[in-house]
Formats: structure tokens, C-alpha cells, sequence
């Protein structure tokens, strides 16, 4: 596994591409370029619960077998009620080895062509091997109980982490809310009347146990209380 850096304040394309993967509930299957397959997992497997990653094989090109392309297209969607919504898409694209069968009980091969990560800030391509060198984000498969919880149980906390932000928001902010966090830290996304912005608030070190999460919310709450600047939301 990669070592990741103490000085790093948010997921690389990869952390965040292996993050939405084991995350989503849901995907497109779309194989031949025809047959388009909507999964849903209810089973606590996640969408990607069935399908192994690997890197083609040395006769993946050859004219005797048989391979079928196929496409994984995933939709990371904000927990919270923000506007914009879509944090990002990502696309996978690979060989199977027979056509895709979403009852299937066991593991489907997906031999691996390419990741693209599509954001706000681009588009990103990644690798495999750049995938398996990164550490699954603890966070991950929690992000969303968390900000719903945070949200639904302590929105009153929300205005207070906008005294960490640098430089100060701009006045006539309306709102402040929570749109991701991971195991670098938490973005809000400070609403005005006709925009938006996305700023982040680093933990003063990455997770590596989701136990870890909590005391380090608390430890931006603790800042953001002895930080001496007011917050501007519109009463």
C-alpha cells in the first residue's frame, strides 16, 4: 500500500475513484455498447459487490476468445440537501468474458481497461495499479450517515466551523452546509443568492480508523470556537 502524506488535504483521483466504487449503492452496466443494466444492491454488497477487477490478460487481443466491452458508470450524488448535487461521475471500462448477469451469485471477471474521474476540477484518468496502491479511505462507506447525522442532529455546529475558513467568506452568504468529508477532512458548500462555493476544513491528521473521525470533528469545533472572527450566514 502507498503511504499517504501527512501534508495532503484532500483524496487523490484514485483514493477518490476507489472511494465512489466501494460507496455506490447503484451503476449503469452497459455492455456491447447495447444492453444497458441498472444495479441496485440492497444487500450490504454495494454495486461493485460482484464484480473483480484485474488487468487484461496476455490474450485478451487475440482473435480466438471471445471478450465483450462493458462500461460502469457511477454517480456520486451529495448526501445533504445542496444545491448542485452531483459531486461526480465516474466512468470504467473493460472486457468481460461472458455477457453480464446482475442475479449472478458468483464474482464476475471485469478485466480492466481505464477509470476516468469527471469533477469540478476536470478530468482525471486512473490506472489499476494505481487504485490497488491506494489505502481505502475508512471514511468511505460512512460519509453519508455522517453528514446526514451531522445535518439532521447538529446543523447548529455548521455555522461555527465557517470562523476556520480562509480567507473569510463573503458577506451575503445564506447558508453553510456540509457536502463531503473524507479521511482529510470536510468541505461545506457556502450558498449565495445566485452561486456557490465548496471550501475545506482540514483534520490535523488523515484518519485511518473510522473511530478517529469523531474526535477529529470535534477538534475542528474546538478551533473554530477560540477562532475570533464571526460567521456571516444571514440570520
Amino acid at each position: 500500500m502507498r503511504p499517504f502524506s501527512t501534508r495532503a488535504t484532500q483524496p487523490t483521483p484514485a483514493e477518490r475513484v476507489r472511494s465512489i466504487l466501494t460507496a455506490a449503492h447503484s451503476m449503469t452496466v452497459t455492455s456491447d455498447g447495447l444492453h444497458h443494466t441498472e444495479v441496485h444492491r440492497l444487500d450490504g454488497t454495494g454495486a461493485m459487490g460482484h464484480i473483480h477487477l484485474h488487468e487484461q490478460s496476455e490474450d485478451s487481443t487475440s482473435q480466438s476468445v471471445t471478450r465483450i466491452p462493458v462500461r460502469l458508470e457511477f454517480t456520486d450524488i451529495a448526501p445533504t440537501p445542496v444545491r448542485d448535487r452531483l459531486r461526480a461521475r465516474v466512468t470504467v471500462t473493460g472486457l468481460l468474458a461472458a455477457p453480464y448477469r446482475p442475479e449472478a451469485t458468483e464474482s464476475t471477471c471485469m478485466e480492466f481497461g481505464q477509470a476516468v474521474l469527471e469533477d469540478s476540477e476536470g478530468r482525471s484518468f486512473v490506472t489499476l495499479a494505481e487504485m490497488e496502491a491506494t489505502e481505502l479511505d475508512p471514511i468511505a462507506t460512512s460519509e453519508a450517515g455522517m453528514l446526514t447525522h451531522l445535518m439532521d442532529s447538529h446543523s447548529e455546529l455548521v455555522p461555527l466551523l465557517l470562523r476556520l475558513v480562509r480567507p473569510q467568506p463573503d458577506r451575503g452568504i445564506l447558508r453553510a452546509v456540509p457536502v463531503a468529508m473524507d479521511r482529510y477532512g470536510v468541505a461545506l458548500r457556502l450558498e449565495y443568492p445566485s452561486s456557490h462555493r465548496d471550501v475545506r476544513l482540514s483534520f490535523a491528521r488523515p484518519v485511518t480508523d473510522i473511530d478517529q473521525a469523531g474526535p477529529q470533528i470535534h477538534s475542528l469545533l474546538t478551533a473554530a470556537r477560540r477562532a475570533s472572527h464571526p460567521n456571516r450566514l444571514i440570520a
